[in-house]
């Protein structure tokens, strides 16, 4: 075959092209196991983070089980769903239905002798999806830790959600405007304030500076994820 002619060009092109495309098929293929063992993994990490449990990703496997003692996936009434592995939703596709086909994934920790409540989070950002674990007291009211994450908001703004300093105010706050009434019209979630929220507001926490629209988007992603609990805490009063 003539090397300086088209047609060998356009094989060798295409051989090359089918060689390259089969090895990175064969190397996706290979990596899948490890990419599924590392998303669970940083899954754990988050969880165990919000009840102040840090560990790292590689260790969190090894003790989830230690501290997660339930995995409930919820109906909308707050009745459990036995036929759900709580663990497996997707929540970026589950916000996708409608709230009566929605089930609502919740952990149950035991830390130190005391019961806490992990509440999965999902939402848009400015730019794109943002998520996180929320953590409430035994009493069901008291925020006792928050993790946050986001795909693509703003570096040293919106990104700052995903930093210690913002997550640590919501530790202590409330949920509730009166203990162990989980009415809707009492439930008031807890929110971000623009300009810094005041020292004895137990629903606020500070806006990020420059971030006012992530952290407004965080605010009703909490709100709008923890509503769908109530029932369920109503049940455990």
């Amino acid at each position: 075959m003539n090397t300086n002619s088209n047609s060998y060009t356009l094989i060798f092109t295409l051989v090359l092209v089918t060689v390259v495309a089969g090895l990175l098929a064969f190397t996706a293929i290979q990596l899948k196991p490890l990419q599924e063992d590392n998303i669970r993994n940083e899954k754990m990490q988050s969880i165990l983070a919000s009840i102040g449990v840090k560990e790292s990703r590689a260790n969190s496997g090894a003790v989830f089980t230690k501290y997660i003692t339930k995995q409930l996936a919820l109906k909308e009434d707050g009745t459990v769903d036995p036929d759900v592995d709580a663990f497996t939703i997707n929540m970026k596709n589950e916000i996708k239905k409608k709230p009566s086909e929605q089930r609502y994934p919740i952990y149950i920790a035991e830390n130190k002798g005391k019961t806490s409540y992990i509440i999965p989070l999902f939402g848009k950002g400015l730019w794109d999806d943002i998520w996180g674990y929320i953590a409430l007291d035994s009493d069901k009211n008291t925020i006792i830790g928050a993790v946050y994450d986001h795909k693509g908001e703003t570096p040293g703004l919106g990104a700052e959600i995903r930093e210690e300093w913002f997550q640590k105010q919501f530790i202590g706050k409330k949920i509730l405007d009166k203990p162990n009434d989980f009415s809707k019209n009492n439930f008031v979630s807890v929110h971000t304030v623009k300009g810094g929220a005041k020292s004895d507001d137990i629903h606020g926490v500070n806006a990020i500076s420059g971030g006012t629209v992530t952290s407004t988007k965080l605010s009703l992603m909490v709100k709008e994820r923890m509503e769908h609990y109530l029932p369920f805490f109503q049940s455990k009063k």
